[in-house]
Parts: C-alpha cells; sequence; structure tokens
C-alpha cells in the first residue's frame, strides 16, 4: 500500500470512530482471538520492511475500529501476554552471576539484557513503520493513560510505552517553531483547540493573538509538522501586565515593537494528553527567550501572567485556612459591604468561584485583602507530596522563576473566577537568577518570591 493511501486511511478511521458511538460491550472471542493472533504476527517480525509496515498498518486499523472495551483489552493483551518471560531472566540472571569476575561476564551481562527486554516494545516500534505511527502511539497512550487507574495491570506497557516516547520525543529531535497568521489553516485550527489557558473564541481573536506586537511559539515532531506538542502565547509590551483581558482586547492599539521591553509568556499548552510525563517545556521557554533576544534586544523583563488553578479548590477543602486569613479590619469592612460573617451565603458564593460580585465595586474592594494573603498563602506554602499544590507554580518554580507579584480581579472570566477568584500571578524569568533558582527549588524545596509576596503570606 502506498505511504499517502495507508495515511488517508488512518486518517478517515480515526474521523470515524470520532463520530461513531462504540458499544460497552466486551468484544467477543473472535474478537480477542482475531487480536492476539495479530499481536502475535508482530511480535515474531517476519519478513522484512513491507511485511513488517503492512502488519503495523493492520494492526493500527484493527485497534481504530475498536470501541472503548476492545481498545482496554487490546491493551491488556498487550500488558500481559507480551511481557519478558521470567523464567529466561532467571536463567540469565543466574548465569550473569556465576560469570561476574570472568572474561565471560560482559557476554552474559548482554544476555541478562536481552532476556529482559519486552515483545511489548517490538509491537509498538513497529508503528514507526507507517505515516502517522507516532501520532497513533501518541494517542494510544493517551487511551492507556485513561483505562489506568482503574486497571493497575497495564502499568508496566505505560512504562515503556513512556520510556519509549521520551526517547523519541528528546528536545534534540524537537524544533522550534513561530506560528503565525500565515502558517497552515490546519495548524491554526489546532491552536485553536488545543488552547488550554485562556479560550481562543474567534478567528479575529486568533489573528490578535498572532499580531505583530505578539509572538507564538511551539515544537514540532519532524513525523507530526502539523501538531503543535506545546505552544507558548507572548505579548510584547511596556511594563509588568496585570490583566488579562486588556491583554487579550481585540481592540486595543497594536504596540509599536520597538517600545517593547516586556515580554509577557500569557499562555502555555500541552497538547497531546499522551505524551504525560514526557517534559519539554522548560526547554521552550528557553528557547522562546533566546529568539526573543535576538529579535528584539531591547527586552529586558521576561514574565508571564499566570492562572492560579488550584486556588479556589484547595480553599474549599481548607476553610481553616481561608478564615484565618481574615483580620478583624477586613470583617468590619465586608460588614459595611454586605457580608456579616465566614457563614455568610454571599461570601460562600463568592469562594465557590459564583460569577458578578466582581461588579459590586465596594464588595471587591472589602475582599481583596484578605483573598490576596490567601493565595500568597497557597503559593508559597501548599504542598502536594513535598512540591507547591499548583501545578502553574509547579512547573515555573520548578523552571528557576521567581513568584513577582500577585495581580487582584486579572481574570474575570468565568473560568478566572472560578478557578482563583479572579487572581493571577506574574512569575519572573531573571537570567541571573534561574539557575540558582532551579538548585534551590530542587534541593531544599525553595521558593523565590518577592518580598511583598512573603508579607502577603500568613506564615
Amino acid at each position: 500500500m502506498a505511504p499517502g493511501l495507508m495515511a488517508r486511511g488512518l486518517d478517515k478511521m480515526r474521523e470515524f470512530m470520532a463520530s461513531a458511538t462504540g458499544r460497552k460491550d466486551e468484544p467477543s472471542e473472535k474478537t480477542i482471538e482475531r487480536i492476539r493472533r495479530q499481536l502475535h504476527e508482530c511480535a515474531e517480525g517476519r519478513g522484512g520492511e513491507v511485511s513488517t509496515r503492512q502488519r503495523a498498518a493492520r494492526l493500527a486499523e484493527t485497534y481504530l475500529r475498536l470501541d472503548d472495551a476492545g481498545r482496554h483489552a487490546f491493551l491488556r493483551i498487550i500488558a500481559l501476554e507480551f511481557g519478558p518471560d521470567p523464567q529466561r531472566i532467571a536463567r540469565a540472571h543466574e548465569a550473569y552471576q556465576a560469570a561476574v569476575g570472568t572474561p565471560q561476564q560482559w557476554d552474559a551481562e548482554a544476555a541478562l539484557r536481552a532476556a529482559m527486554r519486552s515483545a511489548r516494545i517490538r509491537i509498538l516500534t513497529q508503528f514507526n513503520a507507517i505515516p502517522q505511527g507516532v501520532k497513533f502511539l501518541v494517542d494510544l497512550r493517551a487511551d492507556l493513560l485513561r483505562y489506568l487507574p482503574d486497571d493497575p495491570a497495564l502499568q508496566s506497557l505505560d512504562r515503556e510505552l513512556q520510556a519509549r516516547l521520551s526517547a523519541w520525543f528528546d528536545v534534540g529531535f524537537l524544533e522550534l517553531k513561530r506560528i503565525t497568521w500565515q502558517s497552515p489553516a490546519a495548524l491554526l485550527e489546532k491552536l485553536v483547540e488545543y488552547e488550554a489557558v485562556h479560550e481562543i473564541r474567534s478567528w479575529t481573536d486568533l489573528k490578535n493573538r498572532l499580531d505583530s506586537d505578539r509572538r507564538c511559539y511551539g515544537f514540532f515532531h519532524p513525523r507530526m509538522p502539523l501538531e503543535p506538542l506545546i505552544f507558548v502565547e507572548v505579548a510584547l509590551v511596556e511594563e509588568l501586565t496585570d490583566n488579562v483581558q486588556q491583554l487579550l482586547d481585540e481592540h486595543a492599539p497594536v504596540l509599536d515593537t520597538t517600545r517593547a521591553s516586556t515580554a509577557i509568556f500569557y499562555s502555555i499548552s500541552n497538547t497531546q494528553s499522551g505524551l504525560r510525563g514526557v517534559s519539554f517545556g522548560n526547554f521552550l521557554l528557553k528557547r522562546v527567550v533566546d529568539d526573543l533576544q535576538r529579535d528584539f534586544p531591547k527586552l529586558k523583563t521576561f514574565a508571564t501572567l499566570s492562572p492560579i488553578p488550584g486556588l479556589a479548590r484547595w480553599a474549599s477543602t481548607h476553610p481553616a485556612e481561608v478564615t484565618a486569613a481574615f483580620t478583624d479590619a477586613d470583617w468590619k469592612r465586608l460588614a459595611a459591604a454586605g457580608i456579616d460573617g465566614p457563614e455568610s451565603p454571599r461570601l460562600r458564593e463568592v469562594l465557590a468561584g459564583q460569577p458578578g460580585w466582581q461588579e459590586d465595586h465596594a464588595l471587591a474592594r472589602a475582599l481583596q485583602a484578605p483573598l490576596m494573603r490567601v493565595a500568597a498563602d497557597y503559593l508559597l506554602n501548599a504542598r502536594r507530596e513535598g512540591k507547591p499544590a499548583d501545578p502553574v507554580a509547579r512547573f515555573h518554580l520548578g523552571n528557576g522563576a521567581r513568584i513577582e507579584r500577585l495581580n487582584w480581579l486579572a481574570d474575570t472570566s468565568a473560568k478566572g473566577l472560578e478557578q482563583s477568584w479572579g487572581v493571577m500571578v506574574n512569575y519572573l524569568y531573571d537570567p541571573d537568577r534561574i539557575e540558582d533558582n532551579l538548585e534551590a527549588f530542587a534541593s531544599a524545596g525553595r521558593i523565590d518570591a518577592a518580598a511583598t509576596v512573603k508579607r502577603m503570606a500568613r506564615r
């Protein structure tokens, strides 16, 4: 089969599966046996390159035709029936132990490594032989990750697939590309689809984000040329930005970039759920900073305007931490604004992220100080498994950034109010401090933050 025909066939099959409603019944024994037979054919690897490509294409087509239960069964067969042979490993290990210190040690070591090599890898690697095979494997792992929480037996397959994808998607193989309004329409549609921080509402909105005072960069794999793996949206501005609605205003005048002194990273989106655990976001930011400094030598400040997606959720499970941030003076101001104490229904509505309260200017002013204290305390002190509880904070602090400033009502969209009562944060990337911050954070969990942010936190 010609490569182009094979690629179009896989595309059509994906479209069919996306629109069809699969049955939830367990696959029949006949289907299971057909899957098992095809997997064995791929594991045995008989024939030449053409045979390998044809087998992999048939197996991919079989997988794409399955409903969700069938795909789960498919992955269980690979995980449970195509792992290393424990008896062969035991014999090879015994031979290696006996050969230690002798001239045969290195041959025995090679034999032990060969015994531990899984047939799962031989099957998965063969998908590389078909057009879109790499994308197929990324999507396959996305399915695997959905099943994994309820089926721990899939963990071995996930570890092997993640390791293989980490090698294939090593940053050295990736290409940094600037995405512009002149980029292919298919790629621009992907930006709209994958934007995870601030929804792209229209083509006019997208064009605004790609204007002359904006930049958008993505990492691409050569086998997935129209699929950005991660992309970052940048605004060139004159000073640190504190409001995302103003930043995204389609009617705001375009800045003369010769006046820009600051680059604001206001949206970073990972696009492939199947690449979870494969990290390249930190490399993206470093490469983007280098690119921007080359094109705009006057840029001095590199910072983000970031959401705090876990704040309101954390507050809902730590009510004592929230109310402790309110002083007597705060309660007096809130009483004047119509909130008579911690149990006030109006306060519960605010903390739950219900919109509308921000239009009451007296109430918004009264809430600003205490809720900013809660946000600072959360970013500096809330932990999950020894790391910052907030996922965006973990990313930027883990890349050497500093918590520079908190911004009140910086995102008054429904999503912004629901996530963090509209509070956003600027993370500053100071080239002179990044390496020190990286080391301090990695070794001791120490967070670099501006003095004003530290003073807000209670602890």
